[in-house]
């Protein structure tokens, strides 16, 4: 496992980032905001409240990890971008889309989006001690807790208007269903306030952080079939049929690390987390290494799409540090070079497809927009070298 990893530090130094770091936009702040399938850089597209988000954890969290001072510098640089350009001043929060300009164009805001600007808040301050960036952070965890939780469903709102009137669900609903409550919102809450945690634990948010755990095991998990329901109405009835394969393996771990982040000691929570691996292991994982999409109701979606491999890979380096179960380790290693021969894009200046077609070809949409950004594939590198860092 030593030498694969030191195979994915080169990869993440020598291949993602120097991708990311050229959209580094000195005139207008933040980074452009898409690159084409044929590698142009769009440098007046819109720019992303949770791309800026992303990179920014990206960024600090390479830094925090490497110690490379280039990847702190950029990370200085967006922290600003998003600081002036993407929060909200006089209503609070973070814009869904400003213009290359860093003017708003949509002014919706979306508790998944503010999620993500804590995780990159909090990260930034865990690098450089800036106590704006921490009190920013606070800001917006205290306004989710305000305006976004529903306590008597336990539940994270979705989406709503610029000066936070509740709106339909647009941004984070598909398959046919406008969703109240959604799965992946859950996760992510979670992940940005275990981030936050770590940068400034209080006993409020280790509670918050408790309670959100059980309710991914009470409401979310399905103790029976060991999957994650995806979409559900206000009173936590699933809308559809649906098995999101590469969500369920991220939040295998990412539950897992906020009981370790919190020192929570409970059985059946450390069971939910390896029956999660083991059930997308055993059930979606393909002879080729890969892992496939999703499944609605008996129509699965074959395409390996480059975040799902991403978190595959952490969620199998979790469960195998847990288990030493030597499938794991066969699978991170068949998943590896599936990413390597499939996923990567070999072009000159290229880093990772979005996905490969269940005929094997790389889908021809675009490599660097809104909502693909650094953030899934330079995790997974920085997560192989911390902990095989604190082996």
């Amino acid at each position: 496992m030593i030498k694969l990893t030191e195979e994915i530090q080169q990869h993440l130094e020598q291949k993602i980032l120097p991708f990311w770091m050229k959209l580094k936009d000195e005139q207008h702040g933040g980074f452009y905001g898409e690159v084409d399938y044929n590698l142009n850089i769009h440098k007046r597209a819109d720019k992303g409240g949770i791309a800026t988000a992303r990179f920014l954890w990206t960024f600090s969290a390479a830094y925090r990890v490497t110690g490379k001072e280039e990847y702190l510098e950029h990370a200085h640089h967006l922290y600003q971008f998003l600081r002036d350009k993407l929060y909200d001043h006089k209503h609070l929060g973070i814009y869904w889309i400003v213009n290359y300009q860093g003017q708003p164009r949509d002014t919706r805001k979306h508790v998944y989006a503010q999620s993500f600007a804590i995780y990159a808040l909090s990260e930034y301050y865990r690098v450089t001690k800036s106590e704006e960036a921490l009190q920013l952070a606070n800001e917006i965890y205290q306004l989710n807790e305000e305006k976004g939780y529903d306590e008597e469903n336990r539940a994270y709102c979705e989406e709503f208007d610029q000066s936070w009137n509740p709106i339909s669900n647009e941004m984070l609903s598909e398959n046919g269903v406008v969703a109240e409550i959604t799965m992946n919102t859950h996760i992510h809450v979670l992940e940005a306030y275990t981030n936050l945690y770590k940068a400034n634990p209080t006993d409020e948010l280790k509670q918050r952080l408790i309670d959100l755990l059980e309710v991914h095991y009470e409401r979310i998990y399905n103790k029976d079939t060991k999957f994650l329901g995806v979409f559900f109405d206000k009173q936590w009835n699933s809308l559809v049929d649906m098995k999101s394969f590469g969500h369920d393996i991220e939040a295998s771990w990412l539950m897992d690390e906020t009981i370790k982040v919190i020192g929570l000691e409970d059985e059946k929570l450390d069971q939910m987390v390896l029956d999660i691996a083991y059930n997308i292991a055993g059930y979606a994982m393909q002879e080729d290494g890969s892992l496939i999409n999703e499944q609605v109701d008996d129509q699965y979606d074959k395409t390996r799409i480059w975040w799902v491999q991403a978190e595959a890979m952490v969620g199998y380096l979790n469960a195998f540090q847990h288990t030493q179960d030597p499938i794991f380790k066969r699978l991170i290693e068949n998943l590896w070079n599936y990413i390597k021969e499939h996923i990567v894009d070999k072009r000159e200046n290229g880093e990772w497809y979005w996905s490969i077609e269940p005929n094997g070809n790389p889908t021809e949409r675009t490599i660097g927009e809104p909502w693909k950004t650094s953030y899934h594939n330079s995790r997974f590198c920085l997560e192989f070298i911390e902990r095989m860092n604190k082996q």
